[in-house]
């Protein structure tokens, strides 16, 4: 697989993702883009308050995906981290698609919209999951990953799109690359 050791904590696992490949549904995606959650610890995590059926993958084995529905709109997807029962994940907010283009566009081009550029394809989490064709029952299924190439240059800083704990250092993301998520009211 990617060589991961994903029973690490989030923070330590985020930034080994960056250039990995997840294949899923015909499509892979290269993360340029993650953020790390964790646990009880985390007030802006899933798992904050503990175990629920929601987010019960979450808590599972490490290295398979907790998938929620996000604002009654988008799939999103995490890589669960952490040993068993901890509630650790990284979300996967951007990426590169870099095989299965078509059907990727497929899932994201509506007709009634001018045509996507290939950088946003799976740029933002909800657009990530949507490329990748993300379902509930994607939800606790084991991750496939592709290793990266090379270890890429990367930065940490405020995660986006979240209240709580918002000014933790714990996305991570490839500098420069038009597939990260822009934050809004905040530079990178």
């Amino acid at each position: 697989m990617s060589g991961i050791d994903f029973s690490q904590s989030a923070d330590l696992v985020a930034p080994q993702l960056l250039g990995c490949i997840i294949e899923l549904n015909g499509v892979a995606i290269r993360l340029t883009e993650v953020e790390a959650y964790l646990g009880t610890e985390d007030p802006a995590a899933h798992t904050y308050r503990g175990k629920t059926t929601r987010n019960a993958a979450m808590f599972g084995p490490p290295g398979r995906l907790y998938v929620y529905f996000s604002y009654g709109i988008h799939f999103n997807g995490n890589i669960v981290c952490a040993p068993e029962g901890i509630g650790h994940g990284c979300l996967m907010r951007g990426g590169q698609v870099v095989s299965g283009h078509d059907i990727a566009l497929q899932r994201r081009q509506r007709p009634d919209r001018k045509p996507i550029p290939d950088d946003n394809i799976a740029r933002g989490p909800g657009n990530l999951g949507q490329a990748l064709g993300l379902t509930l029952g994607h939800n606790g299924t084991p991750v496939t990953l592709r290793p990266r190439e090379a270890e890429p240059e990367w930065v940490a800083g405020p995660r986006i799109g979240i209240s709580k704990n918002a000014d933790a250092p714990l996305r991570f993301y490839i500098p420069g690359d038009k597939t990260v998520s822009s934050p809004r009211g905040r530079r990178r």
